[in-house]
């Protein structure tokens, strides 16, 4: 699986019912609507990719299926 930016990862985000809760500093936590899921996102640069394993938290942590990051 490739890494996304941070902003092509919270465009999906919010496609799938997160909204933004909070921001403090670089980091931007979302929350989902409906069952309250809190998800951090790194915003250390729009378009610089996010590193692997922090990527694959965010897409563990969110419980959105993995071929919803693969579009």
């Amino acid at each position: 699986m490739k890494s996304l930016s941070a902003k092509q990862l919270i465009r999906i985000l919010e496609q799938n019912g997160f909204i933004l809760s909070r921001q403090k500093g670089s980091h931007a936590i979302f929350r989902h609507s409906v069952n309250g899921t809190m998800v951090p996102v790194p915003f250390h640069g729009k378009n610089k990719s996010i590193h692997i394993g922090t990527f694959l938290a965010i897409v563990k942590q969110s419980k959105i299926p993995r071929k919803e990051f693969l579009r």
